[in-house]
């Protein structure tokens, strides 16, 4: 049997469900509106209850208790606030004044959400009419009293102003106070003596603008005078002498108590006293002026005042010093005398001087003389001592005198600024003295003839002056310079010569640069110096030699002497070319040299191997130029030698002759040959008209020799080359010692026609004649003939 509730699933699922819907109600919920309203309307009167009620209204799914927190705000300023499960709140406004205007919303937060109201605007119409209180309405004329402005009714800060109407109709605001609430109390004073009125009003700011009240009750105000002025009294009289009694009398007169009397003389209070007063004093010296005599009751003043006059009965002694430009070691006097003397009211007619230094003492006569010593430094003064006629003394000192000796300027040195002189450059001098009361005048001459003066009033200060260049020491010589601290005092004076302790640097002259051994060129291989020298400046002196064709300086040096030197060893090509040097010392004015060339020539060996090399050259060049020439000249006759042709005989015996236009082609060339020798070579043909016989030689065929008979030349023939030729003809025999004849149609002899150097040979000198093979002309056989006998056979 099944224990299980039957329908358990089905719980568990609503379960299930009522807990998701609890969830979802939580979270699901919307603001629809905030309403506000104002009861009864927006514009109201002053006075009239005001309700405000603002309610929300908020959807949502089964929230139960939920909460609301309202806000009410006036021109965004909060005024109310409350936290409350209701759906709606009330303000109320009673009554409602003038400063409840205003802009009004509502704001609601439910949970974290919130919405706020449409605005609403509250007018209320109307001031509260305020009320004046005085606790005086019949006040002494500058007599305090206090006046009330209020306003009970109204709230907010309020502005009040007090105002009085005279009884000419003039009005005048007396008063304003700051913002107090709805109630002011002040204090006033009025000084019209007479009637008038009092009022007041208020003003009260809002966010729309100010807005004014009506005006108070007006309260009536009687303002009397008050009479203490006192009366003052001067005895015996407002002009008096020095040393006469004086007596000020001031009374005040009323039956008012506690009036306070006060004397006083440039704000000065001499006495005090209550009602009435009496003062007596001696008239002395600065006595004279007005003296006020003062009653004063509360805050309430009354003044009287006379001018006194109190006369000299003699001047305030003066204290005089002569010479007033005072050196040690000078006698100065001090004289003490006055300038206004009244004998007639002096007893005896006599007065006293007395000289002081630093309070003490002197002499009890009008003069003092001594000398200028620093222990006589100090403050003098002088008395003047006298006795009225009622036998007062006055007395009366001088003003102090401060008498210190001046100490003497000391002889001035001049010097340069900075201790070093450049010659040639501008420069600053320092003239200066090691002792001497200030101010120190001093003056420099210099060479220009212009005085230059600067006076050195301060400790620390200089004389410094400005002067032009100079180009020789000797010039310092010309500078002068005068000190003087003393009107009537000689000047003291210090001389260039001290000038000539500085440092003085003379700038190089400019730099000559020669070049050793000798000028112009130099061989390879030798060794240069270059030196570069200056006539004067100050040492040590910095040498730099530059090279034109090369950046940046070669070499530099400094040198204790007026030159210096620059050596260049195994002097090369690319060492030619222009040289110059720069010289500068610590003047810092460089100076340049004219430029130097330096020319390089070749090495001797250098020379013979390139003479050697160009002779061969030549040599090379002369050769190939003959052999040129040569085979050109031997072109030239091979192509002016004429042909030689071979004619075919009908018969093997048939002789070669020599064509009368080769003979005189011959002739042409040579004129003067008596004949020429012709070698002659006979090839066989083939062919002969014994076709049976057959050419079999056992050994080649000797050649034939014949002479070759010169012919008249023929003028219709062209020239032939001048010279001397030897023409040799062989003729090649048969087998039977027979010369053999050419055939008709092909046999050919050559003939190798040679120039004979000798014009004047013998035709049948064949030995001095050389044979070329190259040069083989062919002749024509059938223009030449030749005779030959049978030696071949």
């Amino acid at each position: 049997m099944d224990s299980r509730p039957p329908n358990l699933p089905l719980l568990l699922l609503a379960c299930l469900l009522h807990f998701w819907q609890s969830a979802r109600g939580q979270s699901s919920y919307t603001i629809d509106a905030v309403d506000l309203t104002l009861l009864p309307s927006s514009t109201v009167q002053s006075g009239t209850p005001v309700t405000l009620r603002c309610q929300v209204r908020v959807s949502h799914d089964n929230i139960p208790h939920l909460k609301h927190a309202f806000q009410l705000r006036q021109d965004d300023v909060l005024v109310y606030s409350s936290t409350t499960k209701e759906d709606s709140i009330t303000y109320e406004l009673d009554p409602a004044r003038a400063a409840d205007s205003g802009s009004y919303e509502c704001r609601v937060t439910v949970e974290d959400k919130s919405k706020s109201s449409f605005g609403e605007k509250l007018d209320v119409a109307g001031l509260q009419t305020p009320v004046l209180y005085l606790n005086k309405t019949s006040p002494y004329e500058s007599e305090e009293f206090t006046a009330t402005c209020s306003a009970p009714e109204e709230k907010g800060s309020l502005i009040f102003r007090f105002y009085q109407r005279l009884w000419d109709g003039a009005l005048e605001r007396i008063k304003q106070t700051a913002f107090k609430g709805n109630s002011s109390e002040t204090t006033l004073v009025l000084r019209s003596i007479g009637g008038s009125t009092l009022y007041c009003d208020y003003e009260v700011k809002l966010v729309s603008g100010s807005r004014h009240s009506n005006r108070s009750n007006e309260i009536p105000v009687i303002v009397k005078e008050l009479y203490i002025s006192p009366v003052m009294n001067v005895l015996p009289s407002t002009d008096v002498y020095e040393g006469e009694i004086i007596e000020v009398v001031c009374k005040v007169v009323n039956e008012l108590k506690n009036i306070d009397v006060f004397l006083t003389r440039d704000r000065r209070i001499l006495k005090k006293a209550q009602d009435s007063l009496s003062h007596r004093f001696t008239a002395q010296e600065g006595d004279s002026g007005k003296l006020v005599c003062k009653a004063e009751w509360g805050n309430v003043q009354k003044e009287t005042n006379q001018t006194i006059t109190v006369k000299e009965l003699f001047s305030k002694p003066q204290l005089t010093v002569n010479p007033t430009d005072i050196f040690e070691g000078d006698c100065f006097k001090l004289t003490c005398s006055v300038s206004i003397y009244v004998p007639e009211r002096i007893s005896n007619e006599s007065m006293q001087f007395s000289i002081y230094r630093d309070t003490v003492n002197l002499t009890s006569a009008e003069t003092y003389v001594t000398e200028a010593q620093p222990s006589e430094n100090g403050n003098y003064t002088c008395k003047a001592r006298a006795l009225s006629l009622r036998n007062i003394p006055v007395e009366k000192e001088s003003q102090a005198v401060v008498v210190k000796a001046k100490v003497p300027v000391s002889e001035p040195m001049l010097s340069v600024v900075g201790g070093t002189l450049v010659l040639g450059k501008r420069f600053q001098l320092l003239c200066q003295s090691d002792s001497g009361t200030l101010p120190i005048i001093y003056t420099l001459n210099s060479p220009d003839r212009l005085a230059k003066s600067s006076v050195v009033s301060k400790p620390g200060e200089e004389a410094i002056f400005n002067s032009s260049a100079i180009y020789k020491t000797s010039d310092l010589n010309n500078f002068l310079c005068h000190a003087t601290n003393g009107e009537n005092r000689p000047p003291m004076r210090g001389t260039g010569q001290q000038l000539l302790r500085s440092t003085i640097i003379e700038p190089v002259s400019r730099p000559a640069l020669i070049v050793q051994p000798g000028a112009g060129d130099v061989s390879e291989g030798q060794n240069v110096t270059l030196v570069c020298s200056v006539q004067r400046g100050t040492l040590p002196i910095s040498f730099t030699w530059f090279h034109t064709e090369t950046q940046g300086a070669l070499f530099s040096q400094t040198s204790n002497n007026l030159k210096g030197s620059y050596s260049i060893s195994n002097v090369r090509g690319e060492h030619r070319g222009e040289y110059y040097c720069v010289g500068n010392n610590p003047a810092n004015v460089a100076k340049q040299s004219l430029a130097v060339m330096l020319g390089v020539k070749m090495a001797g060996w250098k020379k013979g191997l390139i003479a050697v090399f160009v002779l061969c050259i030549l040599l090379i060049l002369a050769l190939i130029l003959i052999i040129a020439f040569k085979r050109r000249l031997l072109l030239f006759k091979r192509k002016r030698t004429g042909e030689l042709s071979v004619k075919s005989a009908s018969t093997k015996t048939e002789r070669l002759s020599l064509t009368q236009a080769a003979v005189n082609e011959a002739a042409n060339v040579t004129p003067g040959m008596i004949g020429k020798s012709v070698w002659s070579e006979h090839a066989s043909g083939s062919e002969s008209e014994d076709q049976n016989s057959v050419s079999a030689p056992e050994k080649p065929p000797e050649p034939q020799y014949t002479d070759l008979q010169t012919r008249q030349a023929d003028p219709n023939r062209a020239p032939v080359k001048k010279g001397t030729d030897t023409v040799y003809s062989e003729v090649r025999t048969s087998k039977q010692g027979v010369p053999e004849q050419a055939d008709a149609q092909g046999s050919v002899e050559y003939a190798q026609l040679n120039h004979d150097t000798d014009h004047h040979g013998d035709r049948g000198n064949h030995g001095d004649h050389s044979v070329q093979d190259d040069h083989i002309d062919e002749i024509d056989m059938d223009s030449v003939h030749i005779d030959t006998d049978d030696r071949g056979k």
